[in-house]
């Protein structure tokens, strides 16, 4: 647990770092370059600025809920991954230990609910700052969450027809051996992006949605609303929104990893643990996650620089006439060749 938190708030702590390199590389820019040895060190003062800034809190805000706001997203932003398998088993002491704080049989489920509540945070926030802008972007965070959050649903239950399981851990190791497509041996290559590409476009999309990244970052959009929800926030209080974006962003692409590439399989797992024994194969396969990760976190870092926004109109278009119907067909073709092909 204590490795997880730190790792969460490590990775979303560099990510700002990451961002500002990415934007620059895109722009033909140097990005952080005073604070260390290629800017390395900037999160560190970033941090130490919002710590030191001093708190304001608007005079007619619900001080209460202003507080609770931004604590409630960081809270549900850092306990999300407390279920997704980081790394295959490592034996301490002649026992075997799976790399995930808490392996439980609806695992998906555990993310679903947690997904759902974490809007609460911007929904209180954006009320309690009692500010024109931020309800409006409150508003739309609410209506946004709920829009994609159908499609995301929908796209994993293909996953879950085709693992036949809620278990996380059940769901990556299925796609450690086998066949692809039933004919070519894969040792930690049977991953169901060979099979669900749909479903993984669908879900890729709805999980930027739902952390508010370009091109769908409408509650923030601050050529409209200011910062939207956030517009009244700042020292930590604006600094705990900013983190659980970042932490959303990292559970968000370790989820995506999972279901869709292996997650900490990789080409060969069963060839090292076999002849190179549980730890190293554990050891590399935690590594194989974290770079999946990452990857996936600079994609969206480059999606960010490179679309802009959509219109708001654009956005609901978008999640319910068009990704939960394909999500929806994706899921019946799928229910379909499971019974009458598969069988």
């Amino acid at each position: 647990m204590v490795a997880l938190f730190a790792v969460s708030l490590g990775v979303a702590a560099y990510s700002t770092w990451g961002e500002r390199k990415v934007a620059a590389l895109l722009q033909d820019r140097i990005g952080p370059n005073r604070t260390g040895p290629f800017g390395i060190l900037q999160p560190l003062a970033d941090g130490g600025k919002l710590f030191f800034k001093e708190g304001f809190v608007p005079a007619n805000a619900d001080r209460f809920l202003f507080y609770i706001g931004p604590a409630i997203t960081m809270f549900i932003s850092l306990i999300t991954g407390a279920v997704i398998p980081w790394g295959k088993s490592l034996n301490i002491g002649g026992n075997s230990f799976q790399v995930q704080v808490a392996s439980i049989d609806i695992g998906v489920l555990y993310l679903i609910g947690m997904v759902s509540v974490g809007v609460y945070g911007m929904m209180i926030g954006g009320w309690a700052s009692n500010n024109k802008y931020s309800l409006i972007g409150a508003i739309r965070a609410s209506s946004q969450m709920i829009s994609y959050e159908l499609a995301m649903g929908l796209s994993l239950l293909s996953i879950i027809l085709m693992a036949g399981s809620l278990d996380l851990y059940a769901i990556t190791s299925s796609q450690g051996s086998g066949k692809i497509w039933g004919l070519i041996p894969a040792d930690g290559m049977n991953w169901n992006i060979f099979y669900q590409p749909l479903a993984f476009i669908i879900f890729f999309v709805a999980a930027m949605a739902e952390t508010n990244r370009h091109p769908f970052d409408l509650p923030e959009c601050e050529s409209e609303l200011v910062n939207g929800y956030m517009t009244e926030y700042s020292s930590m209080n604006f600094g705990q929104y900013m983190f659980g974006e970042y932490v959303n962003m990292f559970i968000s692409n370790a989820l995506i990893a999972t279901l869709f590439f292996g997650g900490f399989n990789y080409p060969g797992i069963n060839w090292v643990t076999e002849h190179w024994g549980e730890n190293a194969a554990g050891i590399i396969s935690i590594l194989a996650m974290l770079g999946k990760v990452v990857f996936g976190i600079i994609v969206f870092m480059w999606i960010r620089w490179t679309i802009p926004r959509f219109r708001y109109d654009q956005l609901m278009h978008l999640g319910w006439k068009t990704l939960i119907p394909l999500a929806l067909l994706n899921l019946i073709v799928t229910a379909a060749v499971i019974v009458f092909v598969a069988a």
